[in-house]
């Protein structure tokens, strides 16, 4: 089981908002399928998301499905009579003591009720709390993107849980800073170094009116945006990705059963692609440059990406506009 801190959480992320449970179209995606994402049976069958996501640790995947009916059930009453809620995990168990089943339903209630509108905290916080990217401190990330449609502006955002990649891999701009910075690499010693580690849970939320195979075509696309952060994809990762769409609201439940909605064409649709690999990349990034230093169970220590030397390295290729 281990000794010391409990390094874990929980995130929650609500389409709608929390009061608001009208179903979202979407679309998934796994690039390797050693994780869980629960409820993506369903999504895939009626192309729709009912409720919240929430991500946590591999080993409290089931405490927080539970608690999430639970919630829905204590908060919204009369709102519905089932529930297949959407809970992906990354494994945090080199500095959490991830056997010791600590996440509670308090603590899924607390994500539950405090998410809210906003910017979103990076870092070591929520479900990221006790991850790793790179072999340095990684976690939640986020970035987004607006993109001109073909008579409006969209949104999109993409919010990662980072848990992934070899140090020599990591790329940022380009420049294959990872091989400059070898130091404090607490999984590299003797290793093979083609041997992935980790895992990684995205979201990509757009308010642009897509349909569930369009979204399932911009999840795929988050792979695009790892892989230029230097990742491969390894036979123990669990990369999965779920896109959705604010669009369309009413779509699932239309008054007379007949749903007339609103979708980009397929010709428009590349700029939206192209925003979602660039976000992807950049929250990945993002996670890593906001996460701090974590001391976990047994004295396991990571380090964080240091900040100074990064942009050294950065300069010496002609990357940063100072």
């Amino acid at each position: 089981m281990g000794q010391g801190p409990v390094r874990t959480g929980v995130t929650a992320v609500f389409p709608r908002g929390k009061s608001n449970h009208d179903p979202v179209y979407a679309g998934w995606f796994s690039l390797n399928g050693n994780g869980e994402m629960t409820g993506m049976a369903w999504l895939e069958e009626s192309g729709f998301l009912h409720g919240p996501i929430l991500i946590t640790n591999t080993h409290s995947i089931g405490a927080v499905h539970e608690a999430v009916i639970a919630w829905q059930k204590m908060r919204f009453p009369k709102s519905q009579s089932w529930s297949l809620p959407v809970v992906g995990e990354t494994w945090d168990g080199y500095l959490n003591d991830i056997n010791g089943f600590h996440v509670k339903r308090e603590h899924v209630f607390q994500a539950l009720d405090s998410a809210g509108t906003g910017p979103i905290e990076e870092g070591n916080v929520g479900g990221g709390t006790g991850m790793i990217c790179y072999e340095f401190k990684g976690g939640t990330g986020t970035s987004s993107r607006l993109v001109a449609g073909p008579d409006a502006t969209f949104t999109l955002g993409v919010l990662v849980q980072a848990n992934f990649g070899r140090r020599h891999q990591l790329l940022v701009a380009g420049v294959p800073v990872g091989k400059e910075l070898t130091e404090d690499a607490p999984f590299t010693g003797d290793r093979d170094p083609y041997e992935e580690e980790g895992s990684i849970i995205a979201v990509v939320a757009t308010d642009a009116p897509l349909l569930p195979v369009q979204l399932r075509r911009l999840a795929v696309r988050v792979a695009l945006g790892i892989a230029r952060t230097g990742s491969i994809s390894g036979n123990s990762s669990g990369d999965m990705f779920l896109a959705f769409s604010t669009a369309n609201p009413g779509a699932a439940n239309p008054e007379n059963g007949i749903a007339r909605i609103e979708v980009i064409s397929n010709d428009h649709i590349g700029a939206l692609l192209s925003a979602t690999v660039m976000a992807t990349e950049e929250a990945v990034i993002n996670a890593l440059v906001a996460a701090e230093p974590m001391v976990g169970r047994d004295g396991h220590r990571v380090v964080a990406l240091p900040h100074g030397r990064l942009r050294e390295i950065l300069r010496s290729y002609n990357r940063l506009n100072e």
